[in-house]
C-alpha cells in the first residue's frame, strides 16, 4: 500500500527529513562535548600523515600507530597546556600570598596618573568597576577547568578509532560530502591548509614573540619576565592585538616607577619587534602552508571564546576558516552549474 501512496522520491524526501531531525536531537545532546568532538578533527588532520606512514611504510599494526600518536601528541600538545596551567596556579597563589607587590603597583600608578591627570583614585576606580566581571570571568575559567579531563578523554577515545579506521572514516567523509571529486579534494587540501597555519603557524609564532617579549622584559628589568613571555605567547594567537595587552602595561608600571627611558625602550621593543615578527612570519607561513587572514583570527577568537573558553582562541578561527571554505567552494560549484546550463541552453 506504501508503495501505491508515495513515490520512491516521495520516499527518499521524508527519509531524509527523519534522518535530519535525529541528527538534530544528537547535535543538541553531544554540544557539551562538542569541544572535544572539534579537537578531535583537529588533531586526525594534524597527525593522519604520520598514521599513514606508520601503518603503509613501516607496517606498523593499526593500534600500535594510533596509541603512539596519542602518546606523542600528549607530550606535545597536553603537557604544556598543563605546565602552563600550573605556572598560572602557582603565580596566583604567590599573589594571594603576597599582596604587597600589587599593591605598591597600585600605589604608584595611582600617583602617576593623579600627577598627570588629577584623578589620584584612577586605578582604584576601574578596578572597583571590573570587579564583578573578574568574578564572573574567574568562575567560568573554573568551570571549563573541571571540563578538560572528560573532553580530552572523549577526544582521545573518538581519536583512537579513526586512526585504526582511518580508510573507512576517509571514504565515509568523501562519498556524503556534498562535492564531486575535484571539490572534495580541494576542499581536503584547504582544510589541511587552514589546520596546519593555525594550530602549527600560529603556535610558532606565539613561542617566537612570548620569547622576544621575555627578553625584552629581561633587558629593561621588568620582574618575572619567563611568566609574561607565557602569557605574550596565549595572547599572540590574537594577531596584533595580543602582544601591546601585556608590554603596554608594563611600560605604564614603568612610568609610574619613575623609570622613564626603561619605559620608552620596552615600547619600541614591543612595537617595533615583537609586534612584527607576527607580520614577518605570517608571511613565511602563508607561502609554505597556507594563510589565515588576520581579520577571520581576530573575528574566530570573538567567536570561540565565548563557545569553547581559552580553546576558542585556536577554535574559533578555524571554524570561521572552515565555513568561509565551504562557501567558496560551493560559489564555485554554482557558477559551474550556470556554465552547464547556459551551454545546454546555446546548444541547438
Amino acid at each position: 500500500m506504501n508503495n501505491a501512496v508515495f513515490s520512491q522520491k516521495e520516499r527518499n524526501i521524508i527519509i531524509l527529513i527523519i534522518v535530519l531531525f535525529l541528527g538534530a536531537i544528537l547535535m543538541y545532546a553531544l554540544k557539551g562535548i562538542f569541544s572535544a568532538i572539534l579537537g578531535t578533527m583537529v588533531m586526525y588532520t594534524l597527525f593522519r600523515r604520520l598514521n599513514r606512514f606508520l601503518i603503509e611504510n613501516w607496517h606498523w599494526p593499526k593500534p600500535l600507530s594510533s596509541v603512539f600518536i596519542i602518546i606523542i601528541s600528549l607530550f606535545i600538545i597536553v603537557l604544556p597546556f598543563v605546565g602552563i596551567g600550573s605556572m598560572l596556579l602557582n603565580k596566583a597563589r604567590e599573589l594571594q600570598d603576597n599582596p604587597d607587590w600589587i599593591n605598591s603597583i597600585i600605589d604608584a600608578i595611582n600617583t602617576f596618573v593623579g600627577d598627570k591627570l588629577g584623578k589620584p583614585d584612577f586605578l582604584k576606580e576601574q578596578l572597583e568597576a571590573s570587579a564583578a566581571y573578574a568574578g564572573e570571568l574567574l568562575t567560568a575559567v573554573l568551570g571549563m577547568a573541571a571540563n578538560i579531563f572528560l573532553e580530552i578523554s572523549v577526544m582521545y577515545f573518538i581519536l583512537y578509532f579513526l586512526f585504526v579506521n582511518y580508510k573507512g572514516f576517509e571514504n565515509g567523509i568523501v562519498f556524503y560530502m556534498p562535492f564531486d571529486a575535484e571539490n572534495a579534494v580541494e576542499f581536503g587540501t584547504e582544510l589541511k591548509n587552514i589546520t596546519y597555519s593555525n594550530i602549527v603557524g600560529q603556535t610558532f609564532i606565539a613561542i617566537v614573540q612570548g620569547a622576544c617579549l621575555a627578553l625584552g622584559f629581561w633587558i629593561f628589568d621588568v620582574s618575572d619576565p619567563l611568566f609574561w613571555g607565557v602569557i605574550c605567547a596565549i595572547l599572540s594567537f590574537i594577531p596584533l592585538i595580543g602582544p601591546p595587552l601585556i608590554f603596554v602595561p608594563a611600560a605604564m608600571i614603568l612610568f609610574a616607577e619613575g623609570q622613564s627611558w626603561q619605559a620608552v625602550g620596552l615600547l619600541l621593543w614591543g612595537f617595533g619587534l615583537v609586534i612584527n615578527i607576527d607580520n614577518v612570519l605570517r608571511l613565511v607561513i602563508a607561502k609554505k602552508i597556507g594563510d589565515i587572514h588576520p581579520i577571520i583570527t581576530v573575528v574566530g577568537v570573538i567567536i570561540g571564546l565565548p563557545l569553547f573558553g581559552i580553546m576558542g582562541l585556536v577554535y574559533g578561527p578555524l571554524l570561521l576558516a572552515y565555513f568561509l571554505i565551504a562557501v567558496k567552494i560551493y560559489k564555485a560549484n554554482k557558477r559551474l552549474a550556470l556554465k552547464r546550463e547556459q551551454l545546454e541552453q546555446d546548444q541547438p
